[in-house]
């Protein structure tokens, strides 16, 4: 059984508190909470019988827990995903692990030395589309590869921003692009292969916050093919979709929902038995932006720390999307097309205004 622990109780947490507290996950348990708003704290410990902790030294001197959940602001990680290591915690830590290269480099660097896992949250590896879809990509069923898109239309309206300071800040969140749209990144990333470079454009449409809610960015990967992202967080009045489309020489499938969960289109030159089928058996329209994901994507950390396996998303693959949404970042502000790998000189995220 891999004890886990949740640090930060704000609104990504219910859902990993409902897989870990409600006993969803085969192997895992949830057995203290913490963080320094004592409503929050007290809220999700009440609700699965556990302690509540508001300092992280107390809560890091458990010796019955195994694995901490860092689930707090983006700025924060470093700092908590570093003390979770120095005490012996593997760590599960939200996306973007961090919003600084250098700040990534040495969670990583902690995590190695201290002889612990780090695993950073990218569940929609773990949607059943996606793992149908990557199971094509792997059997050469897309042949070349030609353009790859991923949409996030959401809405965030001001009343989400101004739950807390930190939202919507250089310093502790960053924009769609580093919040909401992360994991929409990865998936393009992980489907396409390295970046060469890219091109990016943002504005600040109608929240009103320091970053951007609404970008687009073009890519070129080294394998030739051309990338195509469009983020933003001011569509009204509700959610429109969170998609990947990947098209390639032999092949087109596009994955929509609200969160890369539903197979709009699965076209493919060479027609197998299974296609006439497959958006039927494996498309799952979810419930709300999170998807379903996260029980997989815990499934798979706890057979990682059990039987001693790599991780599907370590703390490298966490870095890469990281250095590639640093690039768009740094392209937004100097309107100049960014080759990867690159050091960043203006891009403003991690930094206080």
């Amino acid at each position: 059984m891999i004890r886990f622990g949740i640090l930060g109780c704000g609104r990504v947490s219910k859902r990993h508190s409902d897989l870990l507290g409600g006993k969803h996950i085969n192997g895992a348990s949830l057995v203290a909470v913490c963080d320094p708003v004592r409503e929050r704290a007290d809220a999700l410990a009440a609700r699965y019988g556990v302690p509540a902790f508001y300092d992280i030294d107390q809560f890091l001197a458990l010796k019955d827990m195994d694995a901490v959940s860092v689930l707090t602001p983006s700025g924060m990680h470093p700092p908590h995903v570093i003390a979770c290591a120095k005490a012996g915690k593997h760590v599960v830590v939200e996306k973007p692990m961090a919003l600084r290269l250098e700040d990534a480099d040495a969670m990583i660097a902690a995590c190695d030395e201290a002889g612990v896992k780090l695993f950073v949250v990218k569940q929609n590896r773990f949607n059943v589309p996606v793992v149908k879809a990557r199971e094509a990509l792997e059997a050469g069923r897309f042949g070349r590869l030609i353009l790859g898109t991923v949409r996030v239309r959401w809405c965030r309206d001001q009343a989400y921003y101004d739950q807390d300071e930190w939202r919507g800040t250089w310093a502790y969140d960053g924009g769609v692009l580093t919040n909401q749209a992360s994991h929409h990144v990865d998936m393009l990333e992980w489907f396409f292969g390295d970046v060469v470079s890219v091109h990016a454009r943002a504005i600040t449409a109608l929240a009103k916050i320091e970053t951007e809610d609404t970008a687009v960015a073009t890519l070129k990967f080294r394998n030739g093919a051309l990338g195509v992202i469009e983020a933003t967080t001011a569509v009204r009045p509700k959610d429109l979709e969170g998609s990947l489309s990947i098209l390639g020489s032999t092949g087109t499938v596009e994955i929509a929902g609200f969160a890369v969960n539903e197979i709009r289109h699965w076209l493919f030159a060479e027609e197998l038995p299974l296609d006439r089928d497959v958006m039927e058996k494996f498309s799952v329209n979810p419930p709300n932006v999170y998807g379903f994901g996260h029980h997989a994507y815990y499934d798979h950390v706890v057979d990682c720390l059990t039987n001693k396996t790599a991780a599907l998303v370590d703390g490298l693959e966490g870095r890469r999307s990281l250095e590639l949404i640093s690039a768009i970042y740094e392209s937004i502000e100097t309107g100049l097309e960014v080759p990867l790998h690159f050091t960043p000189r203006l891009c403003r995220l991690g930094l206080a205004s």
